[in-house]
């Protein structure tokens, strides 16, 4: 069967043959065979995938198009949207996975005969290691429909009322314990998206009924699976993309596979998803685990599933999540049925309103919970038992997600949720904080640098908590500030000095109930002294200042720096101008452009990825405008990442800057972000530096430049080189360079000048520094 339903747009065309999007219009107009537009506008038509494979094939243009590309193209091209086509590769991958010779007999013959027969060979697979809800197994998909319950919007991100619950996965395919809960939850993995869900504590002092309206009665709603077994007809227009996959499986492994195109969705859709970054997972799975790997861990707003993959295995452990959006539940499912043989039980519904795990005692609660939700159910949950401190106020949503946690906690449990920082001082949560304070249910509350998780422009905060066992005689609380450790780049802070502050201030005051004060960084203060009538638990307004010693020496090496940066700076300033050519008649040269570079064999193009393995540094396109040092993160995933090497030159597509920098020792190695392009110039043909150079032409980039509304892109293909000599070139890159080591010197003079005016700021108004 062609797969004729599975679209691609003239974008999609280019990229699946190597080439600008200008070409795939002249092919449009000189070539009267070219498939014609099924879809799409008059302005962003769009075409059969198939027709148009057909085509490239025909012409020659398609033998090196990489196995990835063409199987993303038809994921983004699935008639059923990619989030369907996602979760049939996934159940795919999974049969792949678990019993790879029923998918060689399935996948042998017609597409016909796969559609028909892999519906069976899935539920073989996906009811055991998602199990039964209510002893009905896995449903089978409606006609139509989609196959894992992906068609509900996720409320948080989209802002739509929170839906009703619908439950999800059960135990793996290995022999796991029934299930204590009602009924099972999604899985975890990378980044985190979160919406609104309910649960169960204790009771609280709660309002008079002439206070809050009594909810009208609601039927709760059947729970069912968040992976749904596609039928036939559903199965068969995706036969090429399940093929593609299975052959994307035999290249880098079936979860390898899962994750490279679930996270290349993820980041083609960043506005849809909020992300919880992978060292930050690592750092509250670290606080959560400090006794010991978990037996059984709740995420209750799972997302995409990054806290619980962060979880550490270990033998009959059981996931347990829960999220708002089903389209989250069923990937989160999926991702972990593929990471390792552990008990997954997923659930799609509103975690507050209706709670999948009511009987679950948990050793461990990780949660990132989505924050200011206002609708998160106030009005009908005034008598919930869960309000063991307090019932929340409308506008304290995060208040009810603590809650929550300690009310799915074990008596010793351990919590440990991402906060606002506006939920440690509002007057509107103060009572609630006293009592979490009181009752030794607090334990911890950490303030992250700027720059650790979305958004990103605010310092957010870890609250760890603990169901009590027994009441302290005289309770302390740990308050860590760790924003000293924020960088200027736009990878995150310095994850290894923050992951070391927290963790070793945690297992000290773990142990002993108490910390030594760290002035600046770390203090216990006994509960009584924030029992006032702000019960304010942010971390700054409790901490000791630096000692006065530190941050006067601190100065005078951030002066001495200073000092040394502007000579140097002073030394490389550039000597006059004596030979200016005639304003008149500027000199022209014979002009070449990076395509015909790169066709011809001096250069070697190549683009950012869209994901790596997580422990390499990322070099940005922010790094590179700013001159700064790799400090991103990809998506983690097993595609192999374009690493750079000395003398490459890396050039930002977007932004309308001018900006071209050579790849030095200090930058060699690390993986190219998105948004770059490398450019790996052949030494005896081109001079890296002459290259970068030309590359910054104000006029170069502006000719090469398309714009849209609001984003400007430059097609790196159309950038402009004169013909030069090769001796030519290095006399021009010679000066070129000297000009880059003077813009880094001024860079270096700007940053610790600012750091040198803020410093004694803060010195004269802490008292560090005085006036003499």
């Amino acid at each position: 069967m062609q797969d004729n339903a599975t679209e691609v747009t003239a974008a999609g065309i280019a990229r699946l043959a190597g080439v600008g999007r200008a070409a795939v219009s002249n092919w449009r107009r000189r070539h009267a065979d070219f498939p014609k537009p099924v879809g799409g506008t008059e302005t962003s038509p769009a075409f059969a995938l198939a027709e148009v494979e057909s085509w490239l094939r025909k012409q020659g243009k398609l033998a090196e198009v990489p196995l990835r590309e063409r199987v993303w193209q038809q994921l983004v091209g699935h008639p059923e949207g990619p989030v369907t086509a996602l979760v049939y590769a996934g159940c795919a991958l999974l049969l792949i996975h678990e019993r790879p010779t029923v998918w060689l007999d399935v996948s042998a013959g017609s597409d016909e005969r796969m559609a028909a027969m892999l519906p069976g060979a899935l539920e073989q697979v996906l009811v055991p290691r998602f199990g039964a809800v209510g002893g009905r197994g896995v449903h089978r998909g409606r006609e139509g429909s989609a196959a894992a319950a992906v068609n509900t919007p996720n409320t948080h991100a989209a802002g739509n009322a929170p839906s009703a619950p619908s439950a999800v996965n059960t135990p793996s395919a290995v022999n796991t314990p029934a299930d204590p809960t009602t009924s099972p939850a999604p899985v975890n993995t990378a980044p985190t998206v979160h919406t609104p869900s309910a649960a169960n504590p204790a009771p609280v002092p709660t309002p008079t009924p002439t206070a809050t309206p009594t909810p009208t009665p609601t039927a709760t709603p059947t729970p069912t699976p968040a992976v749904h077994t596609p039928t036939g007809p559903q199965l068969l227009p995706s036969a090429p993309l399940l093929r593609g996959t299975a052959e994307l499986a035999a290249e880098l492994g079936a979860r390898q596979a899962f994750e490279f195109l679930l996270g290349r969705h993820l980041d083609a859709n960043p506005r849809q998803y909020t992300l919880t970054p992978t060292e930050l997972a690592r750092l509250m799975a670290e606080l959560a685990e400090s006794a010991g790997p978990a037996a059984t861990a709740l995420d209750p707003a799972c997302g995409t599933g990054a806290l619980l993959r962060a979880v550490t295995p270990r033998p009959g452990q059981e996931l347990y999540a829960q999220d708002n959006a089903p389209d989250l539940a069923a990937l989160t499912a999926l991702r972990l049925a593929l990471r390792a043989q552990v008990t997954v039980r997923g659930t799609a519904g509103d975690t507050l309103r209706a709670d999948a795990y009511p009987a679950l005692r948990a050793d461990v609660v990780l949660c990132h919970p989505p924050f200011n939700e206002r609708n998160w159910g106030h009005d009908e949950l005034a008598y919930d038992p869960r309000w063991e401190y307090g019932f929340p106020a409308r506008n304290e949503s995060e208040l009810a997600w603590v809650q929550h946690a300690l009310a799915r906690l074990k008596d010793g449990g351990t919590a440990v949720l991402l906060m606002p920082p506006a939920a440690a001082s509002r007057r509107s949560g103060r009572r609630i904080r006293a009592d979490l304070l009181r009752r030794g249910a607090l334990k911890a509350v950490v303030a992250l640098p700027i720059g650790a998780a979305p958004p990103y422009n605010i310092p957010l905060h870890l609250w760890v908590l603990r169901r009590p066992e027994r009441a302290a005689a005289q309770p302390e609380v740990l308050l860590v500030d760790t924003g000293r450790f924020a960088t200027e780049g736009r990878g995150g802070p310095d994850w290894q000095a923050v992951r070391g502050a927290v963790l070793d201030a945690w297992k000290a005051f773990d142990r002993a109930g108490r910390l030594d004060d760290e002035p600046g960084l770390a203090r216990s203060v006994p509960v009584i002294e924030l029992l006032d009538d702000d019960v304010d638990l942010a971390p700054a307004r409790h901490l000791p200042p630096a000692t006065a010693a530190d941050g006067a020496d601190e100065l005078t090496a951030v002066r001495e720096r200073l000092g040394e940066t502007l000579r140097l700076t002073a030394d490389l300033t550039p000597p006059p101008v004596d030979h200016v050519a005639d304003s008149a008649r500027p000199t022209r040269w014979p002009l070449t452009t990076i395509g015909e570079l790169a066709r011809g064999g001096a250069l070697v193009m190549r683009t950012g990825g869209n994901g790596g393995h997580a422990r390499v540094p990322v070099l940005t396109d922010h790094d590179v405008l700013a001159g700064t040092a790799p400090s991103g993160i990809l998506p983690e995933s097993d595609e192999v990442a374009v690493l750079t090497e000395p003398g490459d030159v890396v050039v930002p597509v977007l932004g309308g800057g001018s900006m071209a920098r050579v790849i030095d020792a200090t930058t060699a190695g690390a993986a190219l972000g998105r948004s770059l392009v490398l450019l790996r110039p052949d030494p005896g043909a081109l001079d890296p530096w002459f290259l970068a150079g030309f590359l910054r032409g104000t006029a170069n980039n502006r000719q090469a430049s398309s714009y849209a509304s609001t984003a400007t892109r430059l097609d790196v293909r159309r950038l402009q080189l004169p013909r030069l000599p090769l001796d030519e070139q290095r006399r021009y890159g010679a000066r070129f360079r000297a000009l880059e080591d003077f813009e880094r010197a001024l860079r270096q003079a700007g940053r610790l000048g600012e750091q040198l005016v803020r410093g004694m700021y803060d010195g004269l108004t802490d008292g560090t520094v005085t006036p003499d």
